[in-house]
């Protein structure tokens, strides 16, 4: 049987828009077999999306997408079949989740600073869990005029340099891929186009997580244009990496990243869902 995979979403537990439920029944509607729920730093997710999952026969991966600190700079590691009870995945969620309270805090004094009032209060009303993160600031942002869109406050407000800019201190490489192995599951590098790497840089990066034991790229993601795909498609067979694919849904605001809309791996590569660590996950042979 051919499974249509998306590994890569998000629902209002982080920063998406649509609950878990609601997010499943979406991915239903548009065709997908296997959903990864894979939210910011948490699981908290997870339990309603994988009834719904049940309710709709749907199969739901369970995921999580951690925030990691490499270089100076920040990315996305992806965990796939993760034990979201495991302790060592636990402390883990709860170590980045500190962080990311304090950080929403001080973005929130920050801005205030600039001259934007209440915006710390403002992004807690468009957050329906525990975590606040940057786009529930962005959100509010827009509502309240200081921008016209998710993209341009970002560029205003929110990256180097502007005020609302916090730098992250999140988990190593080393530390983000323990605790996905720990709990039993696989790391992928999420939409790897998007980090600004040299070739050098870039080089390590793989060299480094693949040491590490890391499983895929993600090859296939909602904000690759098919030039990126081909280049991290020969990346992972270069460095013997499988290939992930995954749309980084938030909700249905952005359609450019539509849930389950996601083209074929480019010829030769080696899908995620057909490695044996996946078999070893789910105890289906590859």
């Amino acid at each position: 049987m051919t499974y249509r995979f998306d590994l890569h979403t998000h629902s209002t537990a982080s920063d998406g828009t649509l609950s878990p439920t609601a997010l499943v029944a979406t991915a239903v509607e548009k065709g997908v077999d296997q959903l990864a729920l894979t939210d910011h730093d948490t699981t908290a997710g997870l339990d309603e999306a994988l009834a719904a999952a049940r309710a709709q026969g749907i199969g739901l991966i369970p995921g999580i997408e951690l925030s990691v600190s490499w270089a100076h700079q920040t990315l996305h590691v992806v965990g796939l079949h993760i034990d979201p009870a495991h302790p060592a995945m636990r402390r883990g969620i709860e170590t980045q989740l500190g962080f990311r309270r304090w950080r929403a805090e001080e973005i929130g004094r920050r801005l205030e600073k600039a001259g934007i009032a209440g915006a710390y209060a403002g992004a807690c009303q468009y957050a329906s869990g525990e975590l606040v993160g940057r786009t529930h600031f962005a959100r509010f942002l827009v509502e309240q005029g200081h921008a016209r869109d998710l993209k341009q406050v970002f560029k205003r407000y929110l990256v180097r340099g502007k005020p609302g800019h916090v730098p992250g201190e999140w988990a190593t490489l080393a530390q983000a891929l323990d605790w996905i192995q720990q709990s039993g599951g696989l790391a992928v590098i999420a939409h790897p186009a998007r980090y600004k790497l040299s070739a050098t840089r870039l080089r390590q990066l793989l060299g480094e997580f693949a040491e590490l034991g890391g499983a895929a790229l993600e090859v296939v993601s909602g904000s690759h244009s098919r030039d990126d795909m081909l280049r991290f498609g020969q990346l992972s067979q270069t460095w013997n990496l499988a290939a992930s694919s995954g749309s980084d849904y938030h909700g249905p605001e952005n359609p450019y990243r539509d849930i389950g809309r996601l083209p074929e791996l480019p010829p030769g590569c080696r899908p995620v869902w057909e490695c044996d660590a996946w078999a070893r996950c789910t105890g289906v042979a590859a």
